[in-house]
């Protein structure tokens, strides 16, 4: 026989695996689970507590160090330009240092250090402040003798039309003069071709 091996009187399968369970070590236990999961817990828990303490500690230091410094600055000469002065003259770039913009109410809007879409956000506002008749401000309300755009919409499809300006009424160009054409460049003729 081609897998069997004849020793000590026993007939035995080379390819099985021994009994080795007579064999005991008092010194070598196996481990009941691999991980202690409530140590790993215990010391991310500990970290983060002691991050956080060193993160409080090293704030309250830096500002008492720059309380300090400012402490000590002498104050600015006479002759020292104030913070708007330093400014770079008007254009400035977008989101630069000092970049506002000026309503017409006179309300100064700041916008540096944003997004370049704040400007055009700005003035898209008001825009529509002046297309509704508000004025922008809330306590005076609707601007007077105003028509806000969708009314005067609806007016003008009611209505007749749009007023036109008959030539009679106009008087920057003679009665009887034709009106331009494409190849006139604007210009009116002295008499109207009949």
């Amino acid at each position: 026989m081609a897998g069997k091996h004849k020793g000590n009187g026993h007939d035995q399968h080379a390819t099985e695996t021994p009994d080795v369970s007579h064999i005991k070590n008092p010194d070598v236990t196996h481990e009941a689970s691999d991980v202690n999961i409530s140590g790993i817990l215990k010391f991310v828990m500990g970290l983060t507590v002691l991050g956080a303490v060193v993160f409080v500690l090293m704030w309250g230091m830096f500002r008492f160090l720059n309380a300090q410094e400012t402490e000590k600055e002498p104050p600015a000469g006479p002759m020292a330009m104030t913070e708007e002065e330093r400014l770079p003259p008007e254009p400035r770039l977008q989101a630069a240092r000092g970049f506002e913009v000026k309503l017409e109410n006179g309300e100064v809007i700041k916008l540096e250090k944003r997004e370049p879409e704040a400007e055009y956000r700005v003035l898209r506002e008001q825009w529509e402040q002046r297309l509704n008749c508000h004025s922008g401000d809330e306590s005076s309300g609707p601007t007077p003798n105003c028509v806000p755009i969708e009314q005067a919409m609806k007016k003008l499809l009611e209505g007749s039309g749009v007023p036109v300006r008959t030539t009679a009424n106009n008087s920057g160009t003679p009665k009887d003069s034709a009106p331009p054409t494409a190849w006139s460049s604007g210009r009116v003729s002295g008499k109207a071709e009949r």
